[in-house]
């Protein structure tokens, strides 16, 4: 893969290695408007019309020509105008028209005077303030040009995007297929959930984690299950993989020990490079490519594997997906408590993060041991802590990674 493995490899140097490797290999598809949530687009969306599509009041009150409240403050009312219902009648010399708020103005409208700002006796309306020249009055355009690109394509719709859409009258959306990847756990300790354990067995956890961030980022997913450590069932879980699928990511069988049967499966079946990156948790890490599909292979340990798939998998899928994908928030906010850390690898301890008296704090949730999945639960943000810093003492300032959408 032309990656120095030796030592400790920089997780920013992982993930620029895998990014550059990497594309989008998802055809695009059109779709309905309605059945396009979660996808991604496929191409830029310009706007087939200009917002608003025509000036009209931000305001309930009155449409008045400047001219006519020159020589006075006092007007007569012409008429009415609605959202939906416009004023089509004479509009004197002299005279105002009664607007409301979306209603098209007039032509010849030179500001809208809200109806707080008058007082109105019959259909005489006295003034009060005198407008400036555009006031209250949304110009045709003045929030997208016809033609201008609302949404670049690699935008993954959501709720916030489909009003904006429907608004522009756009039916239907050219959109990627959603990426297809195969997931299954290894270990011959691991047992389905449901089923009682003997002495020496765990339940798989980690299908359950990964199935779940997957799900979040709009993938179609292959559960090929918990594989025994086992030489033909593994080669089969693999070919299987590698033909049905975009994308496999494996959990467990690569630490050290644990590694070298797979790893020589995996370089007999494609190439694949085994890390030891300098984070924490999370140091065994795997990746690479089938005959068809790209490899990941995560670590075993429940948080382990958690938080390489959100600080490398997900960008790497992302790219794959053809989805636009922004680096995390990170904030700075001061320890509450001291920390434990050793030099040596970046520290992504579980934290929660609170509004304390003096700004943002944060605490430890408790054990950071890789196989102490409580102490994700409780977390709301990762306490990032750099790769050569020490122990951290309380008061010292940190940086935080709030969660994102994959794990909340």
């Amino acid at each position: 893969m032309g990656f120095d493995t030796s030592g400790l490899l920089p997780l920013s140097d992982a993930l620029q290695g895998m990014l550059e490797q990497l594309a989008c290999c998802c055809d695009s598809e059109q779709l309905p408007l309605p059945d396009a949530l979660g996808r991604v687009l496929a191409s830029d969306i310009a706007s087939p019309l200009a917002v608003p599509p025509f000036d009209n009041s931000a305001m309930d009150g009155y449409a008045v020509r400047l001219a006519d409240l020159a020589s006075g403050t006092q007007l007569i009312m012409a008429g009415k105008a609605f959202a939906g219902q416009p004023y089509q009648g004479e509009w004197p010399a002299g005279h105002c028209v009664r607007i409301m708020t979306g209603a098209p103005v007039p032509a010849g409208t030179d500001a809208v005077v809200m109806q707080e700002e008058t007082q109105a006796d019959g259909d005489r309306i006295t003034f009060l303030a005198q407008p400036e020249p555009g006031q209250n009055i949304r110009r045709a355009g003045s929030d997208i040009g016809k033609g201008a690109c609302v949404l670049p394509a690699g935008t993954r719709l959501t709720p916030r995007e489909m009003p904006l859409l429907a608004s522009l009258g756009v039916a239907s959306v050219a959109v990627r297929r959603p990426l297809k990847v195969a997931i299954f756990s290894t270990g011959d300790e691991l047992k389905p959930v449901g089923t009682p354990l003997a002495h020496g067995d765990i339940y798989d956890s980690n299908r359950y984690g990964v199935r779940a961030m997957l799900a979040r980022m709009g993938c179609d997913c292959l559960d090929l299950g918990i594989i025994p450590d086992e030489p033909a069932q593994l080669r089969a879980a693999f070919i299987r993989a590698d033909e049905e699928a975009d994308v496999l990511i494996t959990t467990g069988g690569v630490s050290v020990g644990e590694a070298d049967f797979t790893k020589q499966l995996l370089d007999e079946l494609g190439e694949i490079g085994f890390w030891k990156l300098a984070i924490k948790p999370g140091k065994p890490f795997a990746f690479g490519r089938l005959p068809r599909a790209w490899f990941f292979g995560l670590p075993g340990n429940p948080v382990s594997a958690m938080v390489t798939f959100d600080q490398l998998v997900q960008p790497a899928l992302a790219k794959l997906a053809g989805q636009h994908f922004e680096r995390p928030l990170q904030l700075q906010a001061i320890a509450a408590e001291p920390l434990k850390k050793s030099p040596g690898r970046l520290d992504f301890q579980r934290g929660i993060m609170s509004q304390g008296p003096n700004g943002l704090e944060v605490r430890s949730t408790g054990s950071q041991d890789s196989a102490v999945f409580s102490s994700l639960s409780r977390a709301n943000c990762y306490i990032v802590l750099e790769r050569e810093r020490g122990r951290v003492a309380a008061g010292e300032t940190v940086t935080v990674e709030p969660f994102g959408g994959l794990l909340l």
